[in-house]
């Protein structure tokens, strides 16, 4: 008897099947584990690549990127490339999930559901939680999609409006995911008052999360706007048998989001309602699939080996995709390659040299460092997506007219991109040079550079480093570094 008590209070203690998969799922969405180790997040191809959850595209482990800051770059390069991929991803996600995702694979739900957890005391939903559900779609349309189309299209400036001003997975994984890790102490000197207003926001919506059910996800969140359009025809989501309903109303009593049928645009399709119904009229299916059963349905069980073999698959998947983001995967292994001697010989600190390096140019010439002693040499590193790079590019250019004689530089856009820099720049006018860098990205490790951008540096006319910096300049700024360049 004892044996048998013991087992079953270590069964109370057993995780759930749908926080199983949850856990699982983070650890797809951020496998890039030693991100956290070194402060540096996955820089490799699959990175172009959209997960479907709310996941910060900055995350140190985050090995795709976020669906929400993909489509915001992709209406942001409106006016040069129409992102149809990233589209095409999302629609692909919501046909096949649904509000699937939220209920199951978003990292930002599992947060939300363990904070709920705390023993506190809890608001319930009713009119007024339902009708802020409707923020979401607010919020959808004006932060994600008008005012990138708007800064875009009128002011030919990127503006990823909801992640730089709202999203609390872009403060709690991406900032505080690298502001945690020693190595990256210098980045306290960009913080300033976005950044204090995004905490404040952060630390009120996990506030909320604690007395108010998925209050992110039920108010706030347009990925799951996004993804609840799509629930009524999704292939995955709950399914309801109407020969065995008899309206009893027991699902939406015990659903503790703000429903007002089984499947509407606000389940998540976590299942709930498949137990809470006494009538067995509820499944969760793929298709004609059931993943998810009514225990009165008198479906068999899957046999034990099935299960086994299932659990067995899905562990082999996740190892092999921890070891190929963290050890296989070459943009990783060409970092662990570098000489363990380079450091002392290439040097990015103010004082050392950079080693030299040539690019082509996107006019055909080519830039080549070495060619540029005597010279006050600006290097600056930018990408289409970040609004302070494409701010400041005018400011690089004016410096580079105003010393056309003693002045050489180059605006280097990163390989990894999904945009067309060339095409970007096309309507700038600029006659700097630009170039992307090589494969790999070798002058951004020349330069001891990141994928926090924009970065700055300096050379003076030895090809020593004067200045080197992640972060913005003004006209005034740029000027008084060339004068200090020049002495």
């Amino acid at each position: 008897m004892d044996k048998r008590n013991t087992v079953s209070r270590l069964q109370a203690f057993r995780p759930a099947k749908r926080r199983l998969v949850q856990l699982y799922a983070a650890l797809l969405h951020n496998a890039y584990l030693r991100g956290f180790i070194e402060g540096k997040i996955y820089e490799g191809k699959a990175k172009a690549l959209c997960v479907p959850g709310l996941n910060c595209y900055s995350c140190p482990g985050a090995a795709g990127a976020c669906p929400l800051g993909a489509l915001q770059n992709a209406l942001a390069a409106a006016g040069h490339r129409a992102g149809w991929y990233v589209l095409g991803m999302i629609l692909l996600f919501g046909v096949i999930l649904g509000r699937t995702v939220c209920g199951w694979l978003c990292p930002m739900g599992m947060i939300q559901d363990l904070l709920h957890k705390l023993p506190v005391p809890k608001i319930r939903k009713g009119k007024a939680t339902r009708a802020l559900s409707w923020v979401k779609y607010v919020i959808l349309a004006v932060f994600v999609i008008a005012l990138p189309l708007y800064y875009a299209l009128a002011r030919g400036l990127p503006l990823p409006a909801f992640c730089k001003y709202l999203c609390p997975a872009g403060t709690l994984e991406g900032a505080a995911g690298h502001l945690a890790n020693p190595a990256n102490a210098s980045m306290f000197e960009m913080l300033g008052r976005v950044f204090t207003r995004k905490w404040v926001i952060l630390v009120a919506i996990l506030l909320a999360c604690v007395f108010c059910y998925r209050s992110f996800c039920r108010f706030l969140c347009p990925l799951g706007a996004i993804y609840g359009l799509f629930n009524r025809f999704s292939l995955v989501g709950v399914q309801t048998d109407p020969d065995r309903c008899n309206g009893c109303g027991a699902c939406l009593r015990h659903c503790e989001m703000d429903i007002r049928r089984v499947g509407d645009r606000e389940c998540i399709q976590c299942g709930k309602c498949v137990e809470a119904c006494s009538r067995g009229a509820i499944s969760l299916k793929a298709g004609k699939i059931t993943l998810k059963g009514p225990e009165t349905g008198g479906e068999k069980k899957p046999a034990r080996s099935r299960k086994i073999l299932f659990r067995s698959a899905a562990l082999a998947l996740l190892c092999l995709v921890l070891v190929w983001f963290n050890f296989l995967d070459p943009s990783v292994r060409q970092h662990e390659n570098l000489p363990a001697e380079s450091a002392a010989v290439v040097g990015y600190e103010p004082g050392q040299r950079l080693a030299d390096f040539s690019l082509p140019c996107y006019d055909g010439s080519e830039f080549r460092l070495a060619d540029t002693r005597g010279k006050v040499v600006f290097i600056n590193r930018w990408a289409t997506w970040c609004t302070p790079c494409v701010a400041e590019l005018p400011y690089f250019e004016e410096l580079y007219r105003a010393h056309p004689e003693d002045v050489a530089m180059i605006v280097i856009h990163p390989e990894m991109t999904v945009e067309d820099p060339e095409a970007f720049l096309a309507d700038l006018s600029l006659t700097m040079p630009c170039a992307t860098d090589g494969t790999g990205d070798p002058v951004k490790e020349i330069v001891g550079g990141t994928a926090t951008l924009p970065q700055t540096i300096v050379l003076n006319r030895r090809g020593e480093v004067v200045y080197n910096s992640v972060s913005s300049v003004s006209p005034e700024k740029l000027e008084a570094l060339y004068r200090e360049a020049a002495k």
